[in-house]
């Protein structure tokens, strides 16, 4: 069976205690390599090697770390297929979706961030015939970037590349769940030439080695994507030891359709929000709230579309719907379709297991679940379900949705699909969210504020937002006596 290796100080490496796990491939239920159950010992070495290469890298040019940069995104487009394969073997995700969109982004994210880091300047402020002052901008050191098992390379990069190129060296850790392009990316950066130690991999769980990273104390920052639960806990290891933190957590977003909407384009980008990667990504539409005077019409097109979707191999190409990325996350998903259903919620669609024909008879697989008749207030209106199961729900005025889409603890995003622009503004002004898309959904300027308000997290990631977190600011002063 293949094992999949450590990445330490350049080279890849078994776990010191030579313990394993088992990584299974979703879609057929089955162990189909083992990855590192790795300690407190590899992750030391992991930190030790960065800690050595700093000094070099963090004084190397930003043209040099750039060519580096770009070389690795190259190179992942390069292996395109053989990854996109990877990622949806691992993860369960459709390999058309993997392909059109995990691996192109997760080398735009890399190319993205070694162009940035050419075209980034600093600010000066004079003082009239005083002083002059200037800001300095540096790297932390070494840092902690820790990345969820959704959208496994695609945020895995989205962190480490602004890390790398702002000069400080990391200590990543991919989800122990979808492990495999995490270990395939170690073997792009050796062929790329980045140096030793600067960027470090060590797999194996959320309590041995997340937890590992985030108390050490020569780890000076950690970025972490995935649950509030868990962002709360870093929270309390990281913050009293006054390291930057950057936590992108959960969300339970509202999708609000106006009458004046474009329908069509309204019901198609709706069930794509509700459902794409199996309804498992932080940003998709699981609230969605229509104007009583389409909410038939809406209702039935949606239902429509949601009913004809194909669930089955993610290899084959007919597939819209995956599996669910494991059979603990598939029981927790079936739990909260069964609590919706014992609070009143009248089933529309899906809420079964899907069993496909052939070689995926015992995935993890669930129908496209969508329910109406629940309050805004219940349990499944507010509890993160991270799974495809979506409410619809009617209102009457703008107050009356507000009400409903600012209810809950999360505040990551919003979509609302309106043709007048006064009332675009208005809405994205009252709702508490990070991102609000009016009529689109998941169009994405990497150069924007990615992040969430309230329990949906802290910080911004992004374009300079992310250079920021990832750097510290010396003020210089300069006296003109």
């Amino acid at each position: 069976m293949d094992k999949i290796f450590n990445y330490i100080n350049g080279e890849l490496v078994e776990p010191l205690s030579n313990q394993w796990l088992d990584n299974y491939n979703p879609a057929i239920g089955e162990v189909y390599s083992l990855i590192p159950d790795s300690t407190k010992e590899d992750v030391e070495n992991a930190q030790k090697a960065a800690k050595n290469a700093f000094p070099i890298w963090s004084n190397s040019t930003i043209k040099e770390r750039a060519t580096i940069l770009q070389r690795i995104a190259n190179l992942i487009l390069e292996r395109q297929d053989d990854l996109a394969f990877a990622e949806s073997v691992d993860n369960g995700k459709p390999l058309a979706l993997a392909k059109k969109v995990d691996i192109p982004r997760a080398a735009t994210n890399m190319s993205f961030f070694a162009s940035a880091i050419l075209h980034e300047n600093s600010e000066s402020h004079q003082m009239s015939q005083v002083a002059i002052n200037y800001t300095l901008r540096k790297p932390i050191g070494v840092v902690g970037c820790i990345s969820p098992w959704n959208l496994p390379l695609y945020l895995f990069t989205w962190k480490i590349a602004p890390a790398l190129a702002t000069g400080n060296t990391v200590v990543a850790k991919p989800s122990e769940i979808t492990p495999m392009t995490a270990f395939l990316f170690s073997k792009i950066c050796i062929d790329a030439g980045l140096p030793k130690g600067v960027l470090n991999i060590v797999h194996g769980l959320g309590a041995k080695v997340g937890f590992e990273i985030t108390k050490h104390p020569n780890i000076k920052a950690i970025s972490f994507t995935g649950g509030t639960l868990t962002g709360q806990k870093i929270a309390e290891v990281a913050a009293p030891m006054f390291k930057k933190l950057s936590l992108e957590l959960g969300g339970k977003n509202p999708n609000i359709i106006f009458a004046d909407c474009d329908l069509e384009k309204a019901v198609s980008s709706s069930v794509l929000s509700s459902f794409s990667n199996q309804g498992q990504i932080c940003l998709c539409g699981s609230r969605i709230f229509v104007e009583r005077k389409i909410y038939k019409v809406f209702k039935e097109k949606f239902l429509k579309k949601v009913k004809s979707l194909t669930i089955g191999d993610p290899l084959e190409k007919s597939s819209k719907i995956g599996s669910l990325v494991s059979q603990q996350h598939l029981e927790k998903v079936l739990t909260h379709i069964e609590v919706a259903k014992k609070d009143g919620g009248i089933l529309l669609a899906g809420g079964n297991k899907f069993i496909p024909k052939g070689k995926c008879s015992n995935g993890y697989f669930l129908e496209p679940t969508v329910f109406e008749g629940l309050s805004y207030d219940c349990s499944t209106n507010q509890e993160e379900i991270f799974g495809p199961v979506v409410t619809l729900m009617p209102f009457d005025s703008e107050e009356e949705v507000l009400n409903f889409a600012n209810s809950t603890k999360y505040g990551l995003c919003s979509m609302v699909w309106t043709s007048d622009l006064k009332r675009a503004n208005r809405m994205s002004l009252k709702l508490d969210s990070g991102i609000v898309w009016i009529n689109c959904w998941l169009v994405r300027d990497l150069r924007t504020p990615f992040g969430g308000m309230k329990e949906s997290g802290v910080g911004r990631e992004g374009g300079s937002y992310a250079l920021n977190f990832f750097t510290e600011t010396t003020n210089v002063c300069i006296s003109y006596d």
